[in-house]
Formats: C-alpha cells, structure tokens, sequence
C-alpha cells in the first residue's frame, strides 16, 4: 500500500491546487529561462544573418552592433580585391518608428545592396527586393504583411516579403530595404530642418555615401585572421572575424541584461524551494496525528519518510508539467522571442528534483521527533 498515494487521494482537491500554483511558478521561471535564450538568440542572430567570414568597421570600434561605426561605402571594392574574399557587400543599422495604422512600429532598418552579401538568405513569404527603391522585406514579428504600405522617413514602401527570427538584442523586428534608400532615410532632413539648411545654401539635403560596415565572404582555403589582419593596416579601417563579433555582442551588448535575467532566475529558483518545503512542511504537521500512529503499529521509519519524499517529487513534478504545458501554450505571445530547449525542460526537471528532496528534510525531521503515543493522548 503507497501511503502517499492514498493521502493525496484523501485530499485530492487540495494537493490539485497546490499543484496548480506551483505551475505557475515553474512557469514564471521556464518563462524567465526562455526570455534569457531568446535574448541571446536574437543577439546572435542579427550578426549570424549575413553568413559572414568578416566585418571591416570604422578604425577603434568594435562593429556597428556594439558602438557606431562609419566607413565609406566604396570600402566594399577595395575589401573585394582582397586575397581570399570571394564576395563583399555593404551594410548600414538603424532603428526608427514608424507610424501604420494608428500604431507606431519600432523596427530595426537592415540597408544592404541587392545581389551582393548582406541581405535575408531565406524569405518565407512573398520575394526579395527587386526594385532599387521604396521596396522592404520584413520579420513577421512586426505584424506586417506582403503587400502593406508603411511609410519610413518622408517615404512610402511597399512590403514585398517576409522573414522570420530576425530581431536585433532589444527584441525590435528587422527589416530590409537597399542600401541607397537606408542611406537616405539616415541623412534626410524634416521639412523645418531642410529649409534652415537651404538658408544656410547646403541644398536640400546632404546625402553622406557611408556605411555601418563592409562584411566579407572569404573563399574556403583563405584565414580570416590573416585576412583581418591585412585590413587593419589601412589605418582607417578595423576587422573582426565573425567569432570575435559574436563574442563582442556576449561580452558587451547583452551582458547586463542577461546577467540580470540570470539572477532573477536564480532568485525565482530560491523562491520555489522555500515555497515546497513550506508547503510539505505544512502537509506534514497536519499529519502528525497519523504519523504518530503508524509509527505506534511499528511502521518503520523509512515508510514514513518515503511518505513525505514522495509526496515532495510528486508536487515538483506535476507542477514543473502543468508549468511547462503553460509555457509552451502562451510563449508565442510573448512580446520577446521565447527559445526553449529540450535541454533547458529537462535541466530544471532536475534542479526541481533535487529542490522537493531537499525542501521535503524540514517535514522529514518534524515526522521523525513525533512521539507515539501522540497517537493516543488526544
């Protein structure tokens, strides 16, 4: 006979809602985990996109991701007549907000050239850009489709395709659009603005032919150190490979926040222990009674304990499945990617294990000192 099981059929309503706040709170945490994922994830996948070998930056900066770097577009040819790159192409990074539709979109403007490397690889609805002008491929997170108009500076463009996964750390969708029309909509002045410079006989507007960076696909056999290192003697110009970029974006873009996620994580953590061995140690006492009478029929100790271990795991497990259940149900509506991992599900499967063992030794030690004869002495 499993004592256990016949002491949560007896309160079965009770040990269900407990489970279900438990759920919750495995929940938050699987939802913390995912957020934390995701902004990596993101991070990475803003620099990953291009599939580059190289990044040739303005001189002492560390990438257009990290700091602003600005360098003049025609670095493209001279990077392509490089030894050992096979294809370069130019790319600028900007955020804007866009109005459409009421709403105001926050969007992180991806201006690359069309046919040479910088652009969306992979476009799951609609087409690439094939006009030269007011055409824009977007990321299906910012609720954009093929075919809408949105109006980014003092221009309209037509959404001709979508993307998926493309955000940049900050969790602001991607968008694509050619490099010429980027370089406008960084340089181009409000009205009010355009008429002090005509004043002033700048012209209308003063359009700057720069770039964030030059990115470089080097041919197979070719090492992007030594290739690096031949671009870091033009004194105006930095390289880095793609894994010192990505390391870049680890060590200095997203690490506050993902070391703030990760403490909160530890405390929700810290939290849940406290909250199981409370709750088994509650269970616990409500039972001394019957824990007094089994161990005056001789039950052994081990019964006992076994009582309130398994009670322990069988919380932690049924809340850590209804919490995932939930997580997986909800997380698409996220406003922030939510990357979860098997790995990850299984991980806290264990810390929870080792968690409800550890929480249940407070109702261990009470069930142990009670004295039989509690049993019957009223």
């Amino acid at each position: 006979m499993n004592l256990a099981y016949r002491d949560v059929r007896h309160n079965l309503f009770r040990f269900v809602l407990t489970c279900l706040g438990l759920s919750l709170l495995m929940a938050v945490v699987l939802a913390m985990i995912g957020i934390y994922n995701g902004l990596v994830a993101d991070a990475l996948n803003i620099v990953k996109a291009p599939k580059a070998d190289l990044w040739v930056v303005e001189a002492g900066t560390q990438g257009p991701f990290a700091e602003a770097s600005s360098i003049p577009s025609e670095t493209r040819n001279a990077i392509a007549r490089l030894h050992g790159v096979a294809a370069a192409g130019s790319l600028t990074y900007q955020t804007v907000e866009a109005p459409f539709r009421g709403d105001t979109l926050r969007l992180y403007v991806i201006g690359y050239e069309p046919g040479y490397p910088g652009g969306p690889e992979v476009i799951s609805e609609g087409r690439s850009i094939e006009k030269s002008h007011f055409e824009i491929v977007a990321d299906d997170k910012s609720g954009l489709k093929v075919g809408d108009v949105i109006r980014l500076g003092r221009n309209p463009f037509t959404v001709v395709g979508l993307v998926k996964d493309t955000m940049n750390s900050g969790g602001d969708p991607a968008v694509f659009i050619t490099l010429r029309d980027a370089q406008v909509l960084q340089t181009q002045l409000a009205p009010a603005a355009q008429r002090v410079q005509v004043a002033r006989d700048q012209g209308v507007f003063k359009t700057q032919d720069n770039v964030a960076a030059v990115i470089a696909k080097l041919e197979p056999d070719a090492d992007p150190q030594a290739v690096a290192q031949t671009v870091r003697q033009w004194k105006h110009l930095s390289a880095l490979t793609q894994g010192d970029q990505e390391s870049i974006l680890l060590l200095s873009v997203v690490d506050r926040a993902k070391r703030q996620i990760g403490l909160f994580l530890g405390i929700l953590l810290t939290v849940s222990a406290v909250v199981i061995a409370l709750i088994i140690y509650t269970m616990t006492m409500e039972k001394l009674k019957q824990i007094a009478t089994l161990k005056l029929i001789g039950a052994p100790d081990r019964t006992i304990v076994g009582l309130i271990v398994q009670q322990s795991v069988a919380l932690g497990a049924v809340g850590w499945s209804f919490g995932l259940v939930l997580i997986l149900l909800v997380k698409d509506y996220f406003p922030r990617r939510v990357v979860l991992e098997p790995i990850n599900a299984a991980a806290l499967a264990g810390i929870i294990l080792v968690v409800c063992i550890a929480a249940s030794g407070l109702g261990v030690r009470a069930a142990l000192k009670v004295d039989p004869a509690t049993a019957i002495g009223g």
